[in-house]
């Protein structure tokens, strides 16, 4: 991970690979940012901390909240970022640029 991108500064850089949706359901057609306290397969969760992202393997499976929404025809399009550890109510972390 190198830190963030896109228009607000959320989204973390991170490689992007297919996750599993459904195609219909009362979701198709959104879109789904997963805050990076959340599990999603292929994916390292990270909870806003450079070591615990490095250390942890990729998740083999998604978080049963964030596979609800997914199964419900939700796109994911990338993790975002958090307070370090969640520690706080935010969006400052010192590893990554303020969001907007």
């Amino acid at each position: 991970m190198t830190g963030t991108h896109g228009p607000l500064n959320a989204f973390l850089d991170l490689r992007r690979m297919p996750v599993a949706h459904a195609q219909l359901g009362p979701l198709a057609g959104l879109r789904l940012a997963v805050k990076d306290i959340y599990d999603v397969a292929g994916y390292r969760t990270g909870c806003g901390n450079l070591q615990k992202f490095a250390e942890s393997p990729a998740a083999s499976r998604t978080a049963p909240a964030v596979q609800m929404i997914l199964d419900a025809g939700a796109r994911f399009v990338g993790k975002t970022q958090t307070d370090e550890l969640a520690f706080a109510l935010f969006g400052q972390n010192a590893h990554f640029s303020f969001p907007v």
